[in-house]
This record gives structure tokens, sequence and C-alpha cells, in this order.
């Protein structure tokens, strides 16, 4: 079992960055397929990254594509995401999520994820 604890999240103003973490304890973070979701208020939950446990194999909305990294360090056991050009329809509780088992066709649903954290609030002004 692996819990997840994200940080990062502020208020910001559009144009600029953010990096959010996701730090993870437990057994085996690096078998983990690691996902960054959002959910923005009164929308359902978006994927918005992943990376699969080996690192090589990324994966993104295409809103965020080109704007976006999702990076792992597996020696912190930790997951981030770093958010360039940040716009108002980026803001979200973004969350991340993890899986030992989740096959790609499934890689941008929620509910093939098991583990999740807390959330971190992003706010981004006009």
């Amino acid at each position: 079992q692996v819990q997840l604890v994200e940080s990062g999240g502020e208020l910001v103003q559009a144009g600029n960055s953010l990096r959010l973490s996701c730090a993870a304890s437990g057994p085996s973070f690096r078998s983990y397929t690691m996902a960054w979701f959002r959910q923005a208020p009164g929308k359902e939950r978006e994927f918005v990254a992943a990376m699969r446990s080996n690192g090589g194999y990324t994966y993104y909305t295409d809103p965020v594509k080109g704007r976006f990294t999702i990076s792992r360090d597996n020696a912190k056991n930790t997951v981030y995401l770093q958010m360039n050009s940040l716009k108002p329809e980026d803001s979200a509780v973004y969350s991340c999520a993890a899986s030992r088992t989740v096959i790609l066709s499934e890689i941008r649903n929620h509910l093939a994820y098991g583990y999740w954290g807390q959330g971190t609030q992003v706010t981004v002004s006009s």
C-alpha cells in the first residue's frame, strides 16, 4: 500500500509556472504508474498526465501538452508536475494517483487508480 501527499499548489498569475510534488510512502514506489488528475468546481475529474513505473513513457491530455511535464524521482519516492504557461482554465484541485496494475488503455481513467492523495489547490488568475 502507498500513501500519497501532494504539495506545491498556490495562487499564481496567468503565464507563470508552478511545480507540484507528490511524495509517496510505502514499499515499491518504483513499481507504480503515477498520474496527475485535476478537478475544477462543477466539473468531472480530468486526467492530466501519467508516467509509467520505468519512467520511460509519459502521457498527457491535449490541453496541457507542451506546457506540463510529469517526472519522477524514484530515489526520493516523489513524482512531480511542472506546469508552465499556466492559464486560468488550469485552475483546479490537482491530485496524484498511483496504480501497479493499470493497463495502457485505462491509463487516463481515474477508476483505474487505487491510491490517491488529498489534492492541492492551483488557482490561476487572469
